[in-house]
């Protein structure tokens, strides 16, 4: 049975909280569409291709990690969003977005689930903006080399990640923060953390890193932020009795 779009909305507001964070962009509706849900394609970010994948699949909202209007970016509905928003549009697509709430969501969130993937077991915070947790510490379950965490990771990912071997020989603490955030590495060199692993990375990401002696990884932005997308989806899809995708846009940055 579909539930309305309504519902849907408030159920997501209920879970992630958006209202409790300054982001960078709108959290929650971003485009409305139909106003009843049978299904639910999710994806990490609104592009044109998930887009005319979740049309192709008969979705009505299209839950995403990445959505429009960024703050600093041109407003005016012109180009490449004029094309998206149009897509959405004529197809009576319902766009949903979620940045920092679902970044940091204690079961569902991104940090969370990348953490769970790669089974570790997370001892606290690696720190705090505006009161809400920005990444996780945590313990392996047993130590291992630089090499041997490369290949989890390459293994659970997908993906080779760029790597700044440091100074230990066997990690066995961990700190981890999804998507763009390799300025927290400074974070984990405080702490005293073995191995910092993140999305992206910076030019002095790796100086810091080599100084310091701290193991570094740049896994994928989205690589490392697939995960929290899907798990509120299927959260969705359970409570409702509903239909969940995920789509995944395959993106090696």
């Amino acid at each position: 049975m579909p539930i309305s779009l309504n519902e849907l909305e408030s159920e997501l507001k209920t879970l992630l909280r958006p209202e409790q964070f300054n982001d960078y962009c709108p959290n929650g509706m971003q485009v409305e569409g139909r106003k009843e849900v049978s299904k639910i394609v999710s994806g990490v970010t609104a592009c044109r291709a998930l887009i005319e994948a979740a049309q192709d699949n008969d979705a009505d909202v299209l839950l995403v990690h990445h959505g429009y209007f960024w703050k600093g970016e041109d407003q005016t509905i012109t180009g490449l969003k004029k094309g998206r928003i149009e897509k959405l549009l004529e197809s009576k697509l319902s766009l949903l977005a979620y940045h920092l709430p679902l970044d940091v969501h204690q079961d569902l969130g991104n940090n969370s689930q990348l953490g769970k993937l790669l089974g570790f077991k997370t001892t606290g915070e690696l720190g705090k903006r505006n009161n809400h947790p920005m990444g996780l510490t945590g313990e392996l379950a047993e130590p291992l080399s630089c090499e041997a965490l490369t290949n989890l990771l390459r293994d659970k990912l997908g993906r080779d990640p760029l790597v700044v071997a440091g100074t230990a020989e066997k990690i066995t603490s961990v700190a981890w923060c999804t998507g763009a955030a390799q300025d927290y590495i400074q974070l984990a060199i405080d702490k005293g953390i073995d191995a910092y692993i993140t999305g992206e990375v910076s030019e002095s990401t790796f100086h810091m890193a080599r100084e310091s002696g701290i193991h570094f990884f740049s896994a994928g932005h989205h690589a490392t932020e697939r995960y929290g997308v899907q798990a509120v989806g299927e959260y969705l899809a359970e409570k409702f009795g509903i239909e969940h995708q995920f789509i995944d846009i395959d993106n090696p940055v």
